[in-house]
């Protein structure tokens, strides 16, 4: 009974991928086409971006294990 799911996994995760090549390599193509013009900020915004997940994981993490020791979980490692 559960013999089709993987095969509907696979398929549908080699259709996603499989898409998301084509429109990034297509991307990249027609960028290259147009030449160099103006630099775009995405450096800089994926910076931002990749600072912002890490204090947001930060927090999380602080949150998680305050929120734990307060209902007294033993968080020690043996």
């Amino acid at each position: 009974m559960m013999d089709w799911v993987p095969i509907v996994f696979v398929t549908f995760k080699v259709l996603v991928f499989g898409t998301g090549m084509f429109f990034a390599i297509k991307w990249h193509y027609e960028r290259g086409k147009k030449g160099n013009e103006k630099q775009s900020a995405a450096p800089r915004a994926g910076s931002k971006v990749a600072a912002v997940f890490v204090l947001s994981l930060l927090g999380l993490s602080l949150l998680t294990f305050g929120l734990s020791r307060m209902l007294g979980l033993d968080l020690t490692f043996p």
